[in-house]
């Protein structure tokens, strides 16, 4: 479900599989992505947002204490998973805390076969 905002933005809604976290974000039209190489996204096939959503147009309404964070390698990422069902929603990036990218998969109200896919060699970036 989505429904425009004054500023015509989307409210969008998504969650897990289980729905224990459940969360909200404003955002332009969605209608490009991006899909990174890196040995995490690779192996669970994300499709993420191409824009990060900042911080004051996000908020989590369901589940904040489900969930479980991951690090790995440099520990910039923050992978954020549900305890319950392991599905990681969003994410954001400790030298830049100030915003999420989402696991697009999450929202209902998007056709991910319809997004435009930007291809991020994060399995080589420095």
């Amino acid at each position: 479900m989505s429904i425009k905002t004054l500023d015509s933005t989307i409210e969008y809604f998504g969650q897990c599989h289980c729905q224990a976290v459940q969360f909200s974000f404003n955002s332009e039209l969605i209608n490009s992505a991006l899909q990174c190489n890196c040995s995490i996204c690779r192996r669970k096939n994300l499709i993420m947002s191409l824009t990060r959503i900042a911080s004051e147009h996000f908020t989590i309404l369901a589940g904040k204490d489900n969930l479980a964070l991951y690090l790995w390698g440099d520990h910039d990422v923050n992978h954020y998973f549900c305890k319950t069902c392991g599905v990681s929603p969003f994410s954001d990036i400790n030298c830049e805390p100030f915003g999420y990218r989402i696991n697009l998969g999450c929202v209902d109200s998007l056709d991910l076969t319809q997004l435009s896919i930007t291809h991020f060699d994060g399995r080589n970036e420095l």
